[in-house]
């Protein structure tokens, strides 16, 4: 078992979830290799990192905040490439529209190593369920912290 590839992927899946709630493009696209393949959900598919990035970067704007927490990890490694499973929990807040989506999913990921560096080839997940909730429905909601926000 290679105890270091683990740890290297472990790694990997956080700094992409950790880069793509922060809106860090840069180190966001280095997480993927050149021609990864990516589909969220039934409905959205992506082929390459510039296409990936590009709309990461278009639909999750200042006015979109997200949180995304991977963990119960099942990664086999290969030589130089790896698969893994990972359970998601997320959530998405749509200050324009003043909603909140929350939900589940299970990734599925494919990882090369390229250069000694791992990166993701194909990621994608399905989803367990996910929930929407007007926030003019809840009176007390208030956002008091906003990285983003202008004021």
């Amino acid at each position: 078992m290679d105890l270091i590839a683990l740890e290297d992927i472990r790694a990997l899946k956080y700094r992409y979830l950790r880069t793509l709630d922060l809106k860090q493009w840069d180190e966001f696209a280095d997480t993927m290799t050149e021609d990864v393949a990516a589909s969220y959900g039934t409905h959205l598919s992506r082929t390459g990192r510039a296409d990936v990035v590009s709309f990461m970067r278009d639909n999750l704007g200042p006015q979109i905040i997200t949180v995304h927490h991977c963990h119960h990890p099942e990664i086999r490694v290969d030589g130089d490439t790896a698969t893994g499973t990972w359970c998601l929990d997320d959530t998405v807040i749509a200050t324009e529209h003043r909603i909140m989506i929350r939900g589940s999913a299970f990734y599925t990921d494919r990882y090369v190593r390229e250069g000694g560096e791992w990166r993701i080839a194909r990621t994608g997940y399905e989803r367990t369920y996910e929930a929407t909730l007007s926030l003019d429905d809840v009176p007390s909601f208030k956002l008091t912290a906003n990285r983003w926000s202008p004021g």
